[in-house]
This record gives C-alpha cells, sequence and structure tokens, in this order.
C-alpha cells in the first residue's frame, strides 16, 4: 500500500508539473510575440505562433489516441477522421462567418457554392453560422460517428489488426467521399479563405495569440479528463481489458460498453484538436482524412511512451518538431527517417522519451547488448 501511494504521488506531482509548464507556455509565447520586439533573439514571429499552436493541436490528438491505445488496447489507425469532421465544423462556421465578403459577394452561399452553380445552402449547412452551434457539432459529429461505428465494432468482437484495419477503411472512405464536389465540403480544396473568428480578424498577431492559448487550455483540460478517466476504477477496468479482454469479461464487466465510452470520449477530443487547427492553419481539406495521418499519429506516441498521457503530448511535440525541420533539409527522406524512427523506437526505447526520463525504458539495457555483441564478432573475426 504504500509502494502504491509513493506511485500515486509521483504521478500527481508529474500531472502538476505538466499543467503548470502548460500554463507558463500559455503565457510566455503571447509575451514573447506581442511585447518583445521584432529584432529581439527572444521574439516570436507571428508564423511561430501558429505553428506552436499546430503542435498543441496535434498533441491533443495524441493524447486522444494514447486514452484508448495506451490504456485500453484500442489500436485505431482512422482518428485521422475524427479530427478532420472537427475540422470541417469549425471550417462550416468561420465560412458562414465571410458573408458578402467572399469573392462572389453572396451573403449565403460560400464562393465554391457558387463557382459549382448552388442554387440554394444544403441543409446540413444550417445553423453553423451560430458559433454555439458549431461548438455542439465539433464534438457531436465525431462523438456520433465513433458511437455507431463502435457499437458495432465491439458488440461483434472485433479486435486487433482487424479493428485497425476497420478504422482505416473508415478513414479512407471519408477521404475519397469529402473529396467529390457534390458532397458540398468543397472538394479537393476544401474549406478557405477565412476572414475572422467571432468578429476577430485571424490575420491579427493578438487573435492568432488568442487561438493558441486556446490550444494550450484545450489541451490541459483533455490531459486532465484523461488523466481523472484512467486513475478512476473505470481506468482500472480500461488496462485490465487491454491486458487480458476474455478474462475480464469471464469476471463479469461489460467489456463493450467501457470499450464505447473511451473510444467515443477519445473520438471528441479529436474533433476539438480538429477545430482548433482550422482557423490556425486556414484551410481544411480533404487530405486530413489521409490514413497515413492516422498512422503518423500512432508513431508520434509510440515515440513519446504509449500509456503515459504526457509521453503523447511529447512525441507529437518531438516529432513534428523534426519533421519542420527535415522537410525543409531533407524532404526526400524524410519518410524513410520516419519509419527508421518507429523501428528504432519500437526496438530499443519500447517505452519511449517517458520511459527513458523515468530511467524504465530499457532502451540503454538493448543498445549496450546489441554493441557487446557487435564487439564479439568483430573480435571473433579478427582471431579467425
Amino acid at each position: 500500500m504504500a509502494h502504491s501511494s509513493l506511485i500515486g504521488q509521483a504521478v500527481a506531482a508529474r500531472s502538476q508539473a505538466f499543467l503548470l509548464v502548460l500554463l507558463a507556455i500559455a503565457v510566455l509565447v503571447p509575451v514573447m510575440n506581442l511585447a518583445v520586439p521584432a529584432g529581439s533573439f527572444f521574439h516570436i514571429p507571428s508564423y511561430g505562433v501558429s505553428l506552436f499552436g499546430k503542435y498543441v493541436c496535434y498533441a491533443l490528438l495524441a493524447l486522444s489516441i494514447d486514452l484508448i491505445w495506451g490504456y485500453c488496447g484500442i489500436l485505431s489507425l482512422g482518428h485521422g477522421a475524427f479530427f478532420a469532421l472537427g475540422g470541417y465544423a469549425m471550417g462550416m462556421h468561420l465560412m458562414r462567418e465571410i458573408g458578402p465578403r467572399g469573392v462572389y459577394g453572396d451573403p449565403i452561399l460560400p464562393d465554391f457554392m457558387v463557382f459549382l452553380n448552388w442554387k440554394e445552402l444544403p441543409w446540413f449547412w444550417h445553423g453553423f453560422d451560430f458559433f454555439p452551434f458549431a461548438l455542439l457539432m465539433i464534438v457531436a459529429v465525431p462523438g456520433v460517428l465513433a458511437f455507431v461505428f463502435g457499437w458495432f465494432a465491439f458488440r461483434s468482437r472485433v479486435t486487433g489488426v482487424y479493428l485497425s484495419i476497420i478504422t482505416q477503411a473508415l478513414t479512407f472512405a471519408l477521404m475519397l467521399a469529402f473529396f467529390r464536389n457534390e458532397m458540398g465540403f468543397g472538394g479537393n480544396n476544401g474549406l478557405t479563405d477565412f476572414k475572422d473568428i467571432l468578429g476577430f480578424d485571424l490575420q491579427r498577431d493578438t487573435t492568432r495569440c488568442g487561438l493558441f492559448v486556446a490550444s494550450i487550455v484545450a489541451l490541459g483540460l483533455g490531459y486532465s479528463i484523461c488523466r481523472f478517466v484512467v486513475r478512476s476504477k473505470a481506468g482500472k477496468v480500461l488496462v485490465a481489458i487491454r491486458d487480458a479482454e476474455s478474462r475480464t469479461r469471464f469476471l463479469g464487466y461489460r467489456v463493450e460498453g467501457y470499450k464505447l465510452f473511451v473510444f467515443v470520449l477519445s473520438a471528441m477530443l479529436a474533433g476539438v484538436a480538429g477545430a482548433l487547427y482550422t482557423p490556425q492553419v486556414g484551410i481544411i481539406n480533404p487530405s486530413e482524412f489521409s490514413p497515413a495521418n492516422s498512422i503518423e499519429v500512432v508513431v508520434w506516441v509510440a515515440v513519446g511512451g504509449r500509456g503515459t498521457l504526457i509521453g503523447a503530448v511529447l512525441g507529437a511535440i518531438i516529432v513534428n518538431g523534426a519533421k519542420t525541420l527535415f522537410t525543409g533539409w531533407f524532404p526526400e527522406i524524410w519518410l524513410f527517417a520516419l519509419g527508421a524512427l518507429f523501428v528504432g523506437v519500437t526496438l530499443f526505447m519500447p517505452k519511449g522519451v517517458m520511459g527513458l526520463l523515468r530511467g524504465d525504458g530499457g532502451g540503454g539495457a538493448k543498445i549496450k547488448l546489441l554493441l557487446e555483441k557487435l564487439g564479439a564478432a568483430r573480435t571473433g573475426r579478427m582471431l579467425r
């Protein structure tokens, strides 16, 4: 009991430190953008604020994957669908906010609908001119899709690689659908040319900083919700399902209900991440549904440390920071580097960055053993 208490105290201290770091970042980044002179070494340019905001949105998406994969063993390769749906819900609101300021000056129809000769606004676009309605759709649409999908998948006891393939098929089907012009979501180009949000110009530095702070707040709230879930009694059942699903079911737990709950919660978090991502990058299009994007999120979680929550956040920021640098320096080999990173983490850092920070990653011992084997082999060749 004493050992368990010490572990709980350590986890609580780590969580508090993480939230304090988020608070410090939420204060420092806007100050360094708005208050520090542009010529100063400590000034963060506006594009940097948007870039960091994008990383924070990716961190929230990675957190949603870690909740279901790290603690319940559900490996979803289609969470990009929920991320994109949240982004489209926000994009639809931003398009309605443009009003008559569009290229064609139509007060009701977005520019792409005027261009494609649409005569009236589709029924599913109604209501998005109200921000509260858009907020509801940001969580409701991914949540309902996850509920319907999870209801059939979990009741049918689809698990493991089969579930992963089905989730990937789901996001691929949505990508093909959203590419079609007649769907009413902008086709290949998606939704773009946003002007403002809640009356604030999206090109102003203050608005960019406000969106960045909102992303940090969402990440902090998302982390707190996930931590509450995994530290609760339900969280212990989720871990039991991950480690021994059949035995947990034999003990009388409604495994399908627990899996459905955490899957829907994860999808809603991903939708919020997508909604905050859209105004900061200025566009949302069907490429966000790409199965490759969903697979990349899994890599972020593996790099950071599966089943740690904080590790998922670190992994998203580390990998995307490296991606920004290396796609500028060596764009042709970035995907190979990402694949090598995933293989390396799997072999030498099974618990990711968080495992190394806590000293239980197992990577050092494996690397040492590999070096010893290579040294022994070289010595053997020299003796021969």
